[in-house]
C-alpha cells in the first residue's frame, strides 16, 4: 500500500509529521512526499522537507494525505494543484486532509456532498471554498465513507489513528498511539476548540 503525501510552500509542519509519526510505524505501507517540483518545500515554520515525486509522475496511491498551513490560502488558486488532487483521489482507498487541507480537497470537489470539518480559526475561510460541502463546526475529525478530514494541526494525528484503526483495526491503532506516548482522542465529537472559537 502506498501514501502519498502532497507538500506546498508554507504547509503546516505537524500536519504531515504528526500523522505520518503514527502512519509510518503499520506495515506494508510505503510513504512519499509529492510537491509540484520535487525538492526542497518550505514549511510555514522554516525548515524545508525533499519531495521525491513531481506532479509528472503516474503512481497511483491508496491513500492521499493533504495538510493544510497558511500556504493553502495562495494554493486554492493553484489549479495544477487542485488537478493532481483531483485525479490522485480518484484512484484512491482513502483520502485524508488534515487543518485548512480540507480547503483543497472541497476546492478540488471532492467533499462535493460530503461531511467535512476543517481548522476551526480558519472555519470561515475553509467553508467558503465549497457551499456543496456540509461542514461540521464541532468535530475533531469527520470520517464520510473513505474521506477522513480533521480539525487543526495536532488533531491530524487522532484522525491518522481512526484510519489506522478502519484499515488495521484497532489493537494496532492504540499499540502505535501507546508507544508514541500519545492519548488519543478516539471520539471525534470532543473539540473544545469549536466552543473556544464561537462556533457552537
Amino acid at each position: 500500500m502506498k501514501l502519498g503525501v502532497l507538500l506546498f510552500e508554507e504547509f503546516e509542519l505537524l500536519d504531515v509529521f504528526g500523522p505520518l509519526e503514527m502512519l509510518g510505524q503499520v506495515d506494508n505501507l510505503s510513504i512519499e512526499l509529492i510537491s509540484k517540483n520535487a525538492g526542497p518545500v518550505y514549511s510555514a515554520q522554516g525548515p524545508a522537507t525533499i519531495t521525491q515525486k513531481d506532479f509528472r509522475d503516474s503512481t497511483e496511491y491508496q491513500i492521499i494525505l493533504i495538510p493544510g498551513g497558511i500556504g493553502t490560502r495562495k494554493e486554492v488558486h493553484n489549479f495544477i494543484m487542485i488537478d493532481w488532487i483531483a485525479r490522485k483521489a480518484k484512484s484512491a482507498n482513502y483520502i485524508t486532509s488534515v487543518c485548512t487541507g480540507s480547503a483543497l480537497l472541497a476546492k478540488a470537489g471532492i467533499l462535493n456532498g460530503k461531511k467535512a470539518t476543517t481548522n476551526k480559526l480558519a472555519f470561515s475561510w475553509a467553508c467558503s471554498q465549497s457551499e456543496q460541502t456540509d461542514w461540521v463546526a464541532k468535530a475533531r475529525w469527520v470520517q464520510d465513507a473513505n474521506i477522513f478530514t480533521s480539525s487543526g494541526v495536532s488533531a491530524g494525528i487522532d484522525m491518522a489513528l481512526a484510519l489506522i484503526k478502519e484499515i488495521w483495526g484497532e489493537m494496532k491503532a492504540n499499540e502505535i498511539a501507546d508507544r508514541a506516548e500519545y492519548k488519543w482522542n478516539q471520539n471525534p465529537d470532543i473539540d473544545p476548540f469549536a466552543i473556544k472559537y464561537g462556533l457552537t
